[in-house]
């Protein structure tokens, strides 16, 4: 307003217009748009929509418009508003507007001077919007406004607005109680009980209520229980005073019929659009300060807040403050504010303001959520100067107050940060360099922090682990490379870093070496890698890089290699090889070299040496010298070599050529290439130094040996090899030694199957070539590299090519020269066949056959394989089960290559008996198999009428590692008329219990085993259950003290467990012989109680053995009998149980407990069979050394311990009976120790089956009836007669004499073997002493 003095009046025009007509008014000169306050902001028009109006299209639309009209008469004020409320509406538009309709204009505010203030009032039916009465001074007591209604009157015109708002209706939701009874019915809106009540209260809330300013109307909303509470709700269109309000129910309270017994003090008001209910922030976060605010247009401090989750009232606290105050004595602003909130306050919050019988209530839901920050959690840093951005970013993007970063470590590296608040993210980027990241403090980890805060209060933080890794330094030794070929070098590379991802070398073309040629080893502080390269070539020639690499930082050092040529050893073709001079003659000799290069070349004859003279020939080059028989003596032989020094002055000597100086009355053969000879003389050529005229086809590799015969030469025997096949050679050679070996090695194995073809000639009639293609394919199988199933197919081309039938004639000649090209054939495809990497493959040849099959992740399927060679008419078939293959690691590649030709190539076996008589089959698998594997394999059978089939494979170790047939581990399964089944599993016989090796069923030394064990057998369970019946007899006789008791309880146990054993064997037998079928389950328990008793027999043997000792040595101590029978129970039965138990339950899951053909312990998969072996060896020892303490304890006593007559005599019984120890206590089992060695002399198994297949007739005789109370006893208790009194006789003599011990000489010497030499007074055993009573024990345990 321009003047103090000015009257404003402001009126609203509500338009309808449609299309794109603009309002426009004829008060143009005084009239100025008031713009809204969000208008303003938001840069809108003023005019602001109502509400659409359905109209024709175009659509018509109702807008607002608030206009301002200052004018300095405040007359001129009711003119204006009669001129207003006289008009007719609508109010058409003009002309040029024909689309716009004036619906109504109504004066809403009023400015007038009040003093020097301007004082603004609203017109009737509008107000001031809350926002005004809180930020403006208000006008007291203007216009009589009370508290609890909004403000009237505002001290000055609002310099935003907005103006004086039409009033909307103020629905009171009230409710009162009824002192009768509920009932059901007033739950159904439909019932008439519902209606009849319905009725008659809204009349008299109508009559009561009809006071109230600006009432419209009310409704009854329902009825709940507690008496009979009725819910209503009034609508006004203004706030109501509390007085009014109170006179009001009062008229509700008697225009009521008394029956429904009103309760005049339950009466309440609920105001539920008066209340504003704020919550700052708005998005809430852990750790914040949160503001709850309540503003009413009540004068009341009445202000009560609730959690609705805990139903509990909230009151001021550490965490919790609520303030509650008056804004311009008429606005009630209550706030609650939570510090450092969490998500405990999470859920609905009520806001409570009671005045008098009115509530003004509000609620708001809270919700808090943690302040989420995504980043990765650990980054490594290169300390190469390149930046590297750590990255946080909020999952909830908000007006992030401060992002901050902070570090902790060791070392302190520090970044620079920016933020992005459109993302809510923070990059932090880190460039990091040598110096602030030596390599002492490589791998170290620094906690990088980035922490968001809000703007009010709260904090998240999230750590990023930063390891900063530095810069390798590469330090390469020695500083100069520079060797001749055929020299080593190696060059070492040390990092001072040990953490790296790979380290390795490269030519400086860029290809790798292989790993082959270098070692890497990591240290704690350092790393390091050597290549070393033991025969240098020229192609070594050149520069090497020495690479570390960690993740994607890449280190090199370079070195240069420098390698000077000289020829190999063996690259140095001499001639002659060998030659015979006549004394006094001479002959041209010569060393040649395929390449030429400036080498200084003497020749050395003994101490002598001569220069050459050089020859070029094409591409080689020869050094010539001419030698004089005349310096040397005659008849003299003589070894001429050549030296070759290259630019490096280092030197090589050629092979020697041995010279023959004879008489020329001697010589008889003479030729002008091969020179003279003796009668009988054998010298060998080089065959490129024979007069031949050199082809493609020529031979110019290899030697030829001749023989004088007369007076010619003669070939003994050509090794020729081809030209194309001798080149392939010295490359083959060359290769193994190449850096770049496994880029090479393709192409060459494809010359090489051209080549053999082309040579197919020279393989067809020199041995020499043969042999020359062979050592090619097994210098080329030693390459370490995959091969594919293109190379493979050069390798069986080739192997097809020499296993030809033409060739068979070229194979004989090598077999007569001893040669071991076939096993070194075999061998070398084997190689090739490990690491094909090929699948599901088949390569057919007419003289080999290769098929191939990869194994899936997965349950793979079985792998079967047929091969079919019709020319030979031969076949055979390959099955591994798929459960076999589960056990192979996946993409392992099986792969089995077929021969029909080979059978009649290999040698014979070690023994010369054994030939392939079949096709011969190869399976290998590329992973190391570390589980039982079992192959069936099928052959034709060649010979259905005749011979014995044996399952043979070919072993490279026999022979000295020439290789030879075998049989171990491989058994014919089934032979029919057609075909024989093999598989690789075990036989069985008795001497099985301790060898891990089976006879074969059908020789000689299988038979004799059989015999020998079941005819000891018989004898064995007989006599030992005549043994038991002995005991059972003289039973209370013999055991009249401890120890006498405890050795026989010990016999008594051996005797029954070995029973027991031998019993449980037959059953093992005829379970395996085909007397019954092969039941697995029956099996495993024959199997484990033959383990379990034959260990209980060596463990009572160990207690009888530790009993002995015990009465022997600890003479003086006693231990109760009890105690003695829990401990020897514990260990003849407990130890084998718990050994026995162990041995099945970690075996037999796998099914590899049991061997494949019989029912004893697994050797060849598991080495179960040691659960056997050495308890008992042990046990064997121990007894051992038990026997060699007594016998010491009886023939040196202790100082002191002489002994009296009567101990001497007991002492000479023990020692007696320490002839018998031995086989009573096991020592026997000693000879299973060499058959458990495969290839054991076949003597060791006649000698242990015979001991121990015969262990209870030995226990029958020599730990029962042997015994001197058990003869009494039995004697006694059967005869009185004449036996009787010459026993007693015998007696009187001497006690110590044994039964056996008649007067033939053979008893004599027996008795003297043990000690007797004399006669001796002994008493007799009935002496029972307590003095004694030790020694008599120690005697009644060894008799």
């Amino acid at each position: 307003m321009k003047s103090p003095r000015r009257t404003t009046l402001c009126f609203v025009i509500i338009a309808i217009y449609s299309s794109q007509a603009t309002l426009s008014l004829n008060l143009e000169s005084i009239v100025y748009h008031s713009l809204l306050h969000e208008h303003e902001l938001m840069e809108e028009d003023p005019v602001r929509p109502k509400r659409a109006v359905a109209v024709s299209s175009p659509a018509a639309q109702e807008f607002t418009v608030d206009v301002e009209i200052s004018f300095e008469n405040a007359s001129f004020l009711e003119p204006i508003k009669a001129y207003l409320n006289n008009l007719s509406f609508p109010i058409q538009g003009n002309d040029t507007d024909l689309a716009t309709d004036i619906l109504s204009i109504e004066v809403s505010t009023v400015c007038r001077p009040n003093g020097n203030e301007i004082w603004c009032s609203c017109e009737t039916g509008y107000e001031w919007p809350q926002e005004s009465c809180l930020h403006n001074l208000t006008c007291q007591g203007h216009d009589g406004s009370s508290a609890g209604h909004h403000c009237h009157c505002l001290k000055g015109l609002p310099p935003k607005g907005p103006f004086c708002q039409l009033q909307g209706d103020v629905i009171l939701r009230m409710s009162v109680r009824l002192n009768v009874g509920f009932q059901e019915d007033l739950r159904n809106s439909s019932s008439a009980l519902y209606k009849s009540y319905m009725t008659d209260l809204e009349t008299a809330f109508w009559k009561g209520y009809s006071i109230l300013p600006g009432f419209k109307l009310v409704t009854v909303t329902g009825f709940r229980p507690g008496s009979v509470v009725v819910t209503y709700e009034i609508t006004t269109t203004t706030t109501t005073s509390p007085a009014l309000m109170h006179k009001a129910n009062e008229k509700v309270t008697q225009n009521l019929n008394q029956t429904y017994k009103v309760d005049s003090s339950s009466f309440q008001v609920t105001y539920s659009n008066e209340t504003k209910f704020s919550i700052t922030p708005e998005i809430i976060f852990e750790g914040d300060t949160v503001t709850l605010m309540c503003e009413n247009e009540v004068f009341s401090t009445n202000v009560s807040w609730m959690h609705v989750e805990t139903g509990l009232d909230i009151q001021n606290s550490t965490e919790v403050s609520i303030y509650t105050s008056m804004l311009n004595n008429m606005t009630s602003v209550s706030r609650l504010i939570i510090h450092n909130i969490t998500r405990v306050y999470m859920g609905e919050y009520i806001c409570k303001l009671t005045l008098d019988i009115f509530e003004y209530a509000s609620r708001r839901k809270l919700e808090v959520i943690p302040i989420q920050i995504l980043a990765s959690e650990a980054v490594e840093v290169m300390c190469d100067n390149n930046p590297v951005s750590l990255n946080c970013c909020s999952e909830v993007n908000v007006n992030w107050s401060q992002i901050e970063w902070k570090q902790e470590g060791s070392i302190s590296i520090q970044g620079n940060a920016e933020i992005d608040t459109d993302s809510g993210c923070s990059r932090y980027t880190l460039m990091a360099n040598e110096t602030q990241c030596p390599s002492g403090s490589s791998g170290t980890t620094v906690v990088y922090t980035c922490e968001f805060i809000s703007a009010h209060g709260a904090r998240g933080r999230k750590d990023i682990e930063v390891t900063f890794i530095s810069v390798a330094k590469l330090n390469i030794t020695p500083d100069l490379i520079s060797v001749s070929e055929g020299q080593s070098f190696f060059i070492k590379c040390i990092s001072d870093m040990s953490n790296y991802d790979e380290m390795y070398w490269n030519t400086s073309a860029g290809a790798k070496i292989y790993k082959r040629f270098y070692t890497t080893r990591r240290y704690s502080d350092r790393a390091e890698s050597v290549l070393t390269v033991k025969t240098s070539t020229r192609e070594w020639n050149g520069t090497y890089h020495c690479v570390f690499r960690y993740k994607t930082l890449y280190r090199v050092m370079a070195k240069d290699v420098i390698v000077y040529p000289l020829p190999l050893e063996s690259n140095i073709m001499v001639d002659p090889v060998e030659a015979a001079i006549p004394c006094r003659s001479s002959r041209h000799i010569r060393c040649c070299v395929e390449e030429d290069s400036d080498y200084k070349v003497i020749f050395q004859v003994g101490s002598s040496s001569f220069p050459a003279v050089k020859e070029v020939d094409e591409k080689q080059v020869c050094y010539k010298h001419h030698f004089t028989a005349d310096s040397v003596s005659c008849p003299e032989n003589v070894d001429v070599f050549c030296h070759f020094t290259n630019a490096a002055n280092n030197s090589v000597q050629s092979p020697s050529m041995k010279l023959n100086l004879v008489p020329g009355e001697s010589i008889t053969c003479q030729d002008p290439i091969l020179g003279v000879g003796e009668p009988g003389k054998v010298i060998q050529k080089l065959c490129q130094f024979l007069n031949i005229t050199r082809s493609r086809e020529s031979p110019i590799g290899g030697i030829i040996t001749y023989k004088c015969v007369g007076s010619q030469w003669q070939i003994e025997r050509n090794d020729c090899i081809s030209a194309p096949i001798n080149a392939l050679l010295q490359l083959a050679k060359a290769l193994v030694k190449s850096p770049t070996q496994d880029e090479k090695l393709p192409s060459y194995l494809g010359n090489l199957s051209i080549s053999t073809k082309q040579a197919k000639l020279e393989v067809d009639s020199f041995s020499g070539t043969l042999g020359a293609i062979i050592n090619i394919l097994d210098l080329f199988s030693t390459v370490p590299t995959q091969v594919n199933s293109e190379m493979m197919t050069h390798v069986l081309s080739t192997v097809d090519i020499i296993l030809g039938k033409s060739a068979l004639n070229t194979w004989k000649m090598s077999q007569q020269q001893k040669t071991n090209y076939s096993s070194q054939l075999l061998d070398s495809v084997e190689r090739f066949s490990r690491v094909l990497r090929a699948e599901d493959s088949t390569i057919s040849q007419p003289n080999v056959q290769m098929k191939s099959m990869v194994i899936k992740p997965g349950h793979p399927q079985s792998y079967r394989q047929s091969f079919v060679f019709s020319d030979s008419d031969l076949w055979g078939n390959v099955t591994i089960s798929g459960c076999q293959l589960e056990h192979l690691q996946p993409d392992s590649f099986v792969v089995t290559v077929a021969f029909p030709t080979l059978k009649t190539i290999l040698d014979r076996d070690v023994l010369g008996e054994n030939f392939a008589n079949s096709l011969v089959m190869t399976t290998t698998v590329s992973r190391r198999i570390t589980t039982p594997f079992r192959i069936l394999m099928t052959f034709k059978n060649s010979h259905p009428s005749g011979g014995i089939p044996q399952c043979v494979f070919w072993n490279f170790n026999l022979a000295n590692h020439t290789g030879g047939w075998d049989n171990s581990g491989c058994y014919v399964k089934e032979v029919t008329e057609d075909s024989v089944s093999c598989s690789c599993e075990h036989l069985t016989s008795f001497s099985i219990l301790m060898s891990p090796d089976s006879p074969d069923p059908d020789s000689l030394l299988k038979i004799l085993l059989d015999i020998i064990s079941y005819i000891g057998l018989c004898f064995s369970i007989l006599s030992l259950a005549a043994c038991l019946v002995v005991e059972a007899v003289v039973w209370k006789s013999v055991t009249k003290n401890r120890t006498s008791s405890m050795r026989h309880t010990c016999i008594v146990n051996i005797t029954a467990s070995l029973l027991v054993a031998d019993v449980w064997f037959i059953v093992a037998a005829a379970i395996h012989d085909h007397r019954f079928p092969l039941n697995e389950t029956a099996c495993v328990a024959a199997t484990f109680f033959i383990h379990f008793f034959y260990l209980s027999v060596f463990f009572w043997m160990l207690t009888l053995g530790l009993m002995l000792f015990y009465r022997l040595v600890f003479i003086l101590h006693d231990t109760s009998k009890s105690i003695q029978k829990t401990i020897a129970f514990s260990l003849g039965y407990g130890c084998p149980l718990v050994i026995s138990v162990i041995t099945v339950g970690a075996t037999q899951p796998r099914e590899v407990y049991m061997r494949k053909n019989a029912c004893w312990l697994n050797w060849e998969d598991t080495k179960a069979l040691l659960a056997f072996v050495i308890p008992a060896l042990i046990i064997v020892v121990v007894n051992m050394t038990i026997t060699v303490v007594v016998i010491t304890k009886i023939l040196r006593p202790s100082i002191g311990d002489k002994p009296s007559k009567q101990e001497k005599s007991s002492l000479f019984q023990v020692t007696k009976s320490i002839g018998v120890l031995t086989p009573l206590l096991g020592l026997t089992w000693g000879f299973g120790l060499a058959t458990v060695f495969q290839g054991s002399n076949a003597v060791f198994h006649i000698v242990f089956t015979l001991l121990n297949a015969f262990q209870g007739l030995f226990i029958l005789l020599f730990g029962c009836l042997w015994d001197q109370k058990v003869q009494e006893a039995l004697l006694n208790k059967y005869s009185r007669s004449k036996w009787s009194s010459q026993h007693s006789k015998s007696t009187s003599i001497g006690s110590s004499t044994p039964v056996f011990s008649m007067s033939s000489p053979i008893s004599r010497r027996f008795n003297n073997l043990f000690g007797k030499t004399g006669t001796y007074n002994v008493s007799t055993p009935e002496t029972t002493s307590s003095s004694l009573e030790n020694t008599s024990s120690a005697y009644s345990l060894l008799n």
